[in-house]
């Protein structure tokens, strides 16, 4: 068997277990280290695993990755997420549809602080569906709103995914933070305006919300300028070049603790959780990495990356219709995996035609983000849907997805906007290293 049949063998038999439901990184580990060994023999393989495996598990750029997991995970379980949503709901719910558009401006804010679409998900999902049905939204518009808003959190800094996509592509992470914040603003504000267009214009889907004093409202600002100090102090640290990526998580965790300890929320069992699941969590990512990582040298030692370079090549398609082609790509990659398993998954075959083709890597990390956010909200599975009907088992699944419709419509004019021009995800970074 030549070495591109061996590849080719090797890519189908990868969907193949996906298809019977084997967890990605055991899908991807096996072919890896079976294809290697079959191209390369037993002991040039053991070698390699271990390599891999040293290479990222002591990879100082990864460290954040389980610090920012932490940070979330301790905002959650000490209440500052609910802090967050109480603050936010008491400015903004007296809007048309203002407990909406609180859950998108709390998602976004909640996004900053654990990077995460499915734990924003289900930690603003159990909070704001109470308020919605004392209130009496409409259901799927209600479910629509909070499935598509926790998908911000991989675009606003620090987005968990930006930190694997730096670390596997070689991309300055600070660069991919700074490129991720105007597409955010720009797709948070968009969720905002229709929100209250659509509920000023049906008034019965979104009610406005309780008014609340002054006072009331500059009281809950309170709670959020230690959280905000310790988030200015990281994004800060990280564009000014004071602390790398790493180290800005561990300042992170520290100021997350502090505000904890101030408001004596720090309790143990707060501490016990937030340390199991962001260890689970960041167990899970680095077993999908360094499976992505096996399964990718497989591919290029069988020559099956730089024929399909090649042939990508042959085509003569525009940076339009590559990118359109891609888009395909990751909403038919978005129906069967979660976030970190269709990253993983797609780059060993996506990053060399993208640095063929001359796309910038950075404004590229943006537009996976993007495109995960489609697959995230896009039938028939969509993760952050499916974590949506766990938190309201009462409200069918397709009517959830019809309530992320008009953000999935966003969501590709973002895209088209993105591809169209480039600056708006370039212009910040540029600018910080200008």
């Amino acid at each position: 068997m030549t070495p591109l049949a061996l590849g080719i063998v090797g890519v189908v038999m990868l969907f193949v277990l996906l298809g019977l439901g084997v967890p990605i990184a055991w899908a991807m580990g096996v072919i890896g280290v079976v294809g290697n060994v079959a191209a390369l023999g037993f002991f040039p393989t053991s070698v390699q695993v271990n390599l891999v495996v040293w290479e990222n598990g002591t990879l100082f750029l990864f460290i954040a990755l389980p610090m920012f997991l932490l940070m979330g995970q301790l905002a959650f379980h000490t209440g500052i997420a609910n802090d967050l949503y109480d603050c936010v709901h008491k400015w903004l719910g007296r809007l048309p549809g203002g407990l909406a558009v609180a859950a998108v401006v709390s998602n976004a804010g909640y996004g900053a602080v654990t990077g995460n679409s499915i734990a924003a998900v289900a930690t603003m999902g159990p909070m704001v569906m109470p308020q919605f049905r004392k209130y009496g939204y409409n259901l799927s518009l209600a479910t629509g709103t909070l499935a598509s808003a926790g998908t911000l959190a991989v675009l606003v800094p620090p987005s968990a995914l930006m930190i694997i996509y730096g670390a596997w592509t070689e991309t300055s992470v600070g660069d991919l933070f700074l490129a991720g914040i105007v597409p955010c603003l720009i797709l948070a504000l968009a969720y905002c305006a229709t929100l209250m267009a659509m509920c000023r214009l049906r008034p019965a889907l979104g009610p406005r919300g309780p008014a609340y004093p002054w006072r009331e409202r500059f009281a809950s600002l309170t709670k959020l300028v230690p959280t905000a100090v310790v988030l200015l102090i990281v994004i800060g640290g990280i564009y000014g070049g004071i602390m790398t990526p790493a180290e800005a998580g561990s300042v992170g965790v520290l100021g997350v603790l502090a505000v904890a300890l101030a408001y004596g929320r720090l309790t143990r069992a707060a501490v016990a959780a937030s340390l199991r699941e962001a260890t689970v969590t960041s167990g899970m990512v680095f077993a999908i990495l360094v499976a992505g990582v096996l399964f990718s040298r497989f591919l290029v030692q069988t020559q099956v990356t730089a024929n399909l370079v090649a042939w990508i090549g042959s085509l003569g398609l525009s940076r339009v219709a590559l990118l359109v082609w891609l888009l395909g790509l990751y909403f038919l990659l978005g129906t069967a995996l979660d976030t970190f398993g269709m990253l993983i998954l797609s780059l060993p075959f996506v990053m060399p035609i993208v640095v063929a083709a001359g796309i910038d890597k950075v404004w590229f990390g943006v537009f996976v983000a993007v495109m995960v956010e489609l697959a995230a909200v896009s039938p028939p599975v969509g993760i952050t849907v499916a974590v949506m009907r766990g938190v309201a088992p009462d409200v069918p699944t397709a009517d959830i997805f019809r309530g992320c419709y008009p953000f999935l419509i966003l969501t590709i004019l973002l895209t088209g906007l993105l591809i169209a021009a480039p600056e708006i995800a370039l212009w910040l970074p540029r600018t910080a290293r200008a």
